[in-house]
């Protein structure tokens, strides 16, 4: 228990497949807390069952979490130590719990981490992509054209691309990722990790969208995808962000062909590319959501 008699928060990291890689020290944690936060009770439920863990269980995920923060502080300074657990892998990374962290922190709180399985972490230990630096995205926007804007963002990035999509919307991603940054750039898709049927796929932009989309197993629960970072191409991804940028203004004032072809000549970027670029902007592009 924390000085002055106030409980301690721990953040717990959980499997992200397998049970067993559940840490010892993680399930000591869970079995001696007051309470445990966890993003789906039932899921949670689950992983303690198969350890023999009993502790209370308390729902707190993205719909509901800043209702339940309050009364989860005044659980802490009234001095229970409570646990903190998403679905799978880090709580925060791409998953709730950071509104009960930062308010923790604010209250001069104890906030301990737990460490544990992380997908992105898994899956970028096993790609073969370079991993001395790397950017960590999260999950796509929905809109067609912030989607295309966050693509355009990283572009220039040289460290691995690392990003979260979910099964059905992967051939889509994969495909305006290889428009945005290039269709020549190596990407790795890394599905079901640590379980049964783990799979890493690893090709160009353009072919891994060919592959996915002809095959329904592939487009089934969360995948991670890495995609190689700029690098040598840093120039050519650079370029094809400057003629979207140059794009978006041109549009403001011109048709959309002549805009792309003048964005073009602006740039050295590829007219066709560009003028695919504007359709998928203006026309909320396919599989918009």
């Amino acid at each position: 228990m924390a000085a002055g008699g106030a409980g301690v928060l721990y953040v717990v990291a959980t499997p992200i497949g397998n049970l067993a890689d559940l840490s010892q020290r993680a399930a000591q944690v869970l079995a001696e807390v007051d309470l445990i936060a966890a993003e789906d009770t039932r899921h949670t439920r689950q992983l303690l069952t198969h350890y023999g863990i009993h502790t209370r269980l308390w729902s707190s995920h993205e719909h509901n979490e800043t209702e339940r923060v309050p009364r989860l502080i005044e659980r802490l300074e009234a001095g229970e130590d409570l646990a903190l657990v998403s679905d799978a892998g880090t709580p925060l990374i791409s998953d709730p719990g950071y509104p009960l962290v930062q308010a923790a922190r604010a209250r001069g709180l104890r906030v301990v981490p737990v460490p544990g399985a992380n997908a992105a972490i898994c899956a970028l230990s096993a790609a073969g992509l370079p991993s001395d630096r790397f950017l960590f995205l999260g999950f796509p926007p929905r809109g067609a054209a912030r989607r295309r804007e966050w693509m355009a963002s990283a572009a220039s990035e040289p460290g691995t691309l690392i990003l979260y999509e979910a099964g059905n919307r992967a051939a889509l991603t994969l495909r305006e990722l290889g428009e945005v940054l290039g269709p020549g750039r190596r990407a790795v898709v890394a599905r079901e990790l640590t379980k049964r049927f783990e799979t890493f796929l690893d090709g160009r932009l353009a072919d891994l969208a060919e592959r996915i989309s002809a095959d329904p197993e592939q487009q089934m629960g969360e995948l991670v995808v890495l995609v190689e970072g700029a690098g040598e191409r840093g120039g050519e991804s650079g370029q094809l962000a400057e003629g979207e940028r140059v794009l978006k203004i041109l549009l403001s004032e011109l048709p959309l062909k002549q805009a792309a072809a003048l964005a073009a000549r602006i740039t050295g970027g590829g007219k066709n590319r560009l003028y695919r670029a504007a359709l998928g902007w203006r026309q909320g592009g396919p599989g918009e959501r």
